[in-house]
């Protein structure tokens, strides 16, 4: 049913394509590691630096399985746990040394944290001149706002997604998941990627700045200009599409909704057509977006009407067999059963260590040559790779010690889920 992820890398046939780039992720939570899970995805050997104790507090976020969150397996797969109290100095120095091996450094910090520590970027960049810095932050490391706290849904708000995310005259209600941090972390990514090639011309590292608000924003397609020429301050559409029609969920037979987007010319002939509207379909007024988003009221009956007769795999059977896309409303129990996810390879199941096994999101995007893996599971215990990476920088196993000794440096019990 689905794909099987193995807990140790696999032996694959190509060359991962981010196999030998070293990553520092220093932040917590979603949006500093959602960018670092992404490149580790492609074979990046990411480096997790988590406070000594309770770790990353994602580890104990929503549902828990054994004691830690099935949600930590998705977020922290291949990468490795170094334990650190980066409040010592003495762990700070340890930074540095991994520093000047790295390629890329992840922190997800308020401003002007890393630089507390010694750790901003004209000192990292010092040490490594070639290093590459992604910093995330809730509204940047510069301007007015740049030392309040901000999070995720904070940031969806001030972005402009949160005031469209409501039926008309309704609260506004937020997206069921964290989609400011992870736009944010995936603007990261892009501007890590950009940085990278970049560097293979003049050979430097650099800062990227991404700030949570500003990926929600670059996402508003024509808000701005909107308002802007218009003065045209956009509003909640509910479950239709402002300016563009038809489109919406529209309820049937069964109590279930069929999402429909006749938007297209040609589709929209098609729809009407199915529907026993070709009355509507040829009607010149209709001929083009203008003219439907005029009346779209008018239409959006009339596609209602012939959907309420019918159960929604009925209206989809036939939207599907007539070209027009259409589509049901996934729960997870349709997500973990439907057989395109598999057949793509978008779920796999994993063993662990006690045995049973849990689904979790595969790989995305797709590449045809170098596709990314699940190279390993999330590491369960805080620490579990301190000694392996302090040995890596050059530690002894009596420096390693003193350190633990001293509360700097913690590592658990080394214990593999296979």
């Amino acid at each position: 049913m689905f794909q099987q992820a193995d807990s140790q890398p696999t032996h694959m046939t190509y060359t991962a394509v981010l196999q030998g780039l070293k990553v520092i992720e220093l932040g917590q939570l979603i949006a500093g590691p959602f960018a670092a899970k992404t490149l580790a995805d492609f074979g990046a050997d990411v480096v997790k630096i988590e406070p000594p104790g309770a770790g990353d507090p994602l580890r104990k976020w929503r549902l828990l399985k054994n004691g830690t969150s099935v949600w930590w397996q998705v977020q922290s797969r291949s990468k490795r746990s170094l334990a650190l109290d980066l409040r010592q100095t003495q762990a700070q120095d340890i930074v540095r040394k991994l520093v000047r091996e790295a390629d890329v450094l992840i922190e997800n910090f308020r401003p002007g944290a890393m630089e507390s520590w010694g750790l901003g970027p004209d000192e990292l960049l010092a040490l490594n001149p070639r290093l590459i810095m992604l910093r995330i932050s809730g509204y940047g490391q510069s301007g007015p706002y740049r030392d309040k706290p901000g999070f995720g849904v904070v940031a969806e708000a001030m972005g402009g997604l949160r005031h469209l995310t409501a039926e008309p005259g309704r609260v506004p209600v937020r997206v069921g998941v964290s989609i400011g941090d992870t736009l944010a972390a995936l603007h990261g990514v892009i501007g890590i990627l950009l940085a990278l090639q970049e560097r293979q011309r003049s050979g430097q590292g650099q800062v990227i700045d991404v700030a949570l608000y500003e990926a929600v924003f670059n996402c508003m397609e024509s808000l701005l200009p909107e308002y802007s020429a218009f003065g045209e301050v956009r509003g909640p559409g509910g479950s239709a599409l402002p300016g563009i029609a038809p489109s919406n969920a529209y309820p049937c037979r069964d109590g279930g909704y069929a999402l429909i987007a006749g938007n297209g010319d040609s589709i929209f002939r098609r729809l009407m057509k199915i529907i026993g509207r070709d009355d509507l379909g040829h009607d010149p007024a209709f001929a083009d977006n203008i003219g439907r988003v005029a009346r779209v009221g008018e239409l959006d009956a009339a596609i209602g009407e012939w959907a309420q007769q019918h159960t929604v795999d009925e209206v989809l059977a036939a939207l599907d067999a007539a070209g027009v896309p259409a589509g049901r409303i996934y729960t997870v129990a349709d997500i973990a059963r439907d057989p395109h996810y598999r057949a793509r390879g978008m779920i796999e199941e994993i063993r662990l260590d006690d045995g049973s096994t849990l689904a979790v999101p595969g790989i995305c995007p797709k590449l045809s040559r170098t596709p990314g893996s699940h190279g390993r599971h999330a590491p369960l215990q805080v620490g579990q790779d301190s000694d392996a990476v302090l040995r890596e920088i050059g530690l002894t196993p009596a420096q390693i010690q003193a350190l633990k000794d001293k509360g700097i440096v913690a590592a658990g019990p080394q214990r593999v889920i296979s």
